[in-house]
């Protein structure tokens, strides 16, 4: 069973895989039984699942019946388990006996809330056999065949010790609340798009730190997840320090079902991961850091108060201008044209708010869930992207955001500021 479910480069000393980056979480092409497919990749789960399919076909071999549970909720989720499937990213990188794990419930489907169609996970059987470098900044994860030429790759990268338990890597870092450092065990988990996660129920005297804001933090398998948001003072990894990284803290109903590793605290996700380059070694236990060009930013937060989707396509017209030339004029000097007005049909996205914060400012505003956006500070939404969207609201504090809406077949225009809820305060 353990050569079974394992990718080999067939050919070359490494692979180099690109990967679309969309609210620092990877997305990365692979192709099962001959559909092409799209996966996040995610340090925080075991086993590779499918969740949607889209419009995509797929054969799938040795179908056994399973029910999954985890964050967010008390359900189970019904699903199936697929052995012995063939998976190849790029030319080189295969796995010629794939297990796969398939959960029928449309509910968890991701794809509207990424604004990309995305089929499933990728987790630890990615990681497992090779050592792997990601390159946030290129939007490149090279696997190595050739432990020298990885050897050479991270001689300038800080070296860290990790455990792998139950098939998740695990660091040790201080946390600073306000004041003092606690060294904290937390999962390494590029899946989870925020900067931390730490576990209130259990940190021994745990204190929230203020002001701090009641929130939806994220989707699980077993429904919404929610929880406090707020900020801490620092986060120290090794020589590297954060100052004032957000930090979420799931309330006690979302985690009870999450298998937890012995004294694990909380998390380390995207926000803070997509400022190195990151090197993972799972065979010697090491992980791998240097800083890139994101390694200064702020930490900013969504402070619209919005939660946004991606509700499909719709076809929308495009107009185009053609000019045609004449015969020269009478005085065989002049040339002149005709315009043409034409147009095409193009299919744009639409978006749609998913929920509003509790006294956030477009919640104050009036702006309600479900209400489909129109336009966003005179641009068009059909021209943007839904990563694009929601970069907007994490910009500048005091700047006026407007947005045009459709509610229920009426056009209402609203306003609000940008205001952070949760600065951190000494």
């Amino acid at each position: 069973m353990n050569a079974q479910n394992r990718f080999e480069i067939k050919n070359g000393s490494k692979v180099v895989i690109p990967f679309k980056l969309i609210n620092n979480l990877i997305f990365i092409p692979i192709n099962i039984n001959g559909a092409e497919l799209t996966f996040m990749l995610d340090s925080g789960v075991t086993e590779n699942t499918i969740f949607s399919l889209e419009d995509k076909e797929i054969k799938l071999s040795q179908m056994e019946k399973m029910k999954f549970s985890g964050l967010g909720g008390n359900r189970s989720i019904e699903g199936f388990k697929s052995d012995l499937n063939t998976g190849k990213i790029g030319k080189n990188f295969v796995n010629d006996s794939l297990m796969l794990y398939i959960i029928q419930d449309e509910e968890f489907n991701i794809s509207s809330h990424i604004g990309i169609p995305v089929n499933g996970f990728m987790g630890y059987h990615f990681f497992k056999d090779y050592p792997i470098i990601i390159d946030y900044s290129s939007k490149k994860i090279t696997v190595f065949k050739d432990r020298k030429l990885f050897e050479k790759k991270i001689r300038k990268f800080e070296e860290f010790t990790i455990s792998i338990e139950k098939n998740k890597p695990y660091i040790f870092a201080d946390v600073e609340m306000t004041s003092e450092k606690k060294p904290s065990k937390m999962l390494i988990d590029i899946g989870n798009s925020d900067a931390i996660w730490l576990f209130p129920t259990l940190i021994k005297d745990f204190v929230y730190n203020r002001p701090n804001i009641e929130d939806f933090l994220g989707r699980g398998f077993n429904g919404d997840i929610y929880g406090k948001r707020s900020r801490i003072h620092q986060l120290h990894l090794g020589n590297f320090k954060f100052e004032k990284p957000l930090t979420a803290m799931p309330d006690e109903f979302s985690i009870q079902h999450l298998y937890l590793a012995k004294d694990r605290k909380g998390s380390i996700g995207g926000e803070i991961m997509s400022r190195f380059t990151v090197a993972f070694d799972y065979k010697n236990e090491k992980i791998y850091l240097r800083k890139n060009n994101r390694y200064q930013d702020p930490f900013h937060f969504n402070m619209s108060g919005l939660d946004f989707k991606q509700d499909g396509l719709q076809w929308e017209k495009d107009y185009l201008t053609f000019r045609t030339l004449n015969e020269k004029s009478t005085s065989g000097d002049i040339q002149t044209y005709n315009s043409n007005l034409q147009y095409k049909f193009i299919l744009k996205p639409l978006f749609s708010i998913a929920g509003v914060r509790k006294d956030s400012p477009a919640g104050k505003a009036g702006l309600k869930k479900d209400d489909q956006l129109i336009i966003i500070n005179g641009k068009k939404t059909s021209e943007m992207t839904l990563n694009k969207i929601i970069e907007m609201m994490k910009s500048d504090e005091g700047k006026t955001i407007y947005i045009t809406v459709n509610r229920k077949g009426l056009e209402l225009k609203f306003s609000f500021t940008l205001e952070d809820p949760i600065p951190y305060q000494e």
